[in-house]
């Protein structure tokens, strides 16, 4: 099942090799939730996904517990009134605005399917800041965030840094680690899908705890682009590379297929 959110990087198109190179486990724990496709398409016991991304995690806590009214509440939002430039950013600013969750929630539903080119991205001081997209007809998931709602009985969500997750990690758990990608050269930026970024630091981070996992028998799975950091970041795991389709850069030109790894480190599946 597709994600009901339009998400940098999601995973959908590669869920099956992803799959593949999981090992089996009590717990899947994915630090970096993104739009869950991997929570979706596999079948775990039970699972706990965070991200940095408050607005992302509550937008998930709000769909397990309000459920279907909450589906109707967010489809409101889905009108051809809505669909205009004007509303979009006046829409976007009550987004920006409101301590209302609930509201926030469904308002990120809207944003993300009416905004451009399904971008999730904030500035500095931390608004939404996507401009809108000029889609005729958006698609509004339904069937989609109810699958969602109905797998995520046995999910738990929160707002924290990997660092955190990976620090509270138990026997039974595998990990699968989705992090903003290191940059394909020295020009290309991250994905800013939360305020403050990913740094080189963070990413060593990441594999360092990777490593004190995998020896302590719980197994970690990282997805990143195919370069020579990674190259030297994951050479202890196991590594399959894969070709993925990809907007590289704004232009046409830019568009292809990226290099990317999946660095496994721990127990083969």
């Amino acid at each position: 099942m597709r994600p009901f959110l339009k998400w940098p990087g999601g995973k959908y198109r590669i869920v099956n090799v992803i799959k593949a190179r999981l090992p089996r486990g009590k717990r899947l724990v994915e630090p970096f939730a993104g739009s869950g496709a991997v929570f979706l398409n596999t079948d775990y016991p039970s699972y706990w996904l965070s991200d940095s991304n408050a607005d992302l995690i509550n937008l998930y806590r709000t769909l397990k517990s309000e459920g279907e009214d909450f589906i109707r509440y967010c489809r409101s939002f889905f009108i051809p009134e809505n669909n205009t430039a004007e509303r979009y950013y006046e829409l976007r600013e009550t987004f920006n605005e409101t301590k209302d969750i609930v509201l926030k929630s469904a308002l990120l539903v809207y944003l993300n399917r009416h905004g451009y080119n399904g971008l999730v991205r904030y500035n500095n001081r931390g608004d939404y800041n996507v401009p809108f997209g000029r889609y005729k007809k958006p698609y509004f998931p339904e069937a989609e965030m109810r699958h969602f709602y109905q797998k995520s009985r046995v999910a738990e969500f929160t707002v924290a840094d990997f660092t955190e997750v990976m620090a509270a990690a138990r026997p039974g758990d595998v990990f699968y680690c989705d992090p903003p990608y290191v940059p394909l050269s020295a020009t290309a930026s991250f994905t800013t899908y939360s305020a403050g970024g990913f740094s080189l630091e963070q990413q060593a981070e990441l594999t360092r705890l990777a490593v004190m996992l995998a020896r302590s028998g719980i197994p970690v799975l990282i997805s990143n682009h195919d370069t020579e950091f990674t190259g030297k970041a994951y050479q202890s795991a196991s590594i399959t590379r894969i070709k993925v389709p990809r907007s590289i850069s704004c232009d046409g030109s830019g568009r292809g297929k990226a290099g990317e790894v999946l660095a496994l480190f721990g127990a083969a599946p």
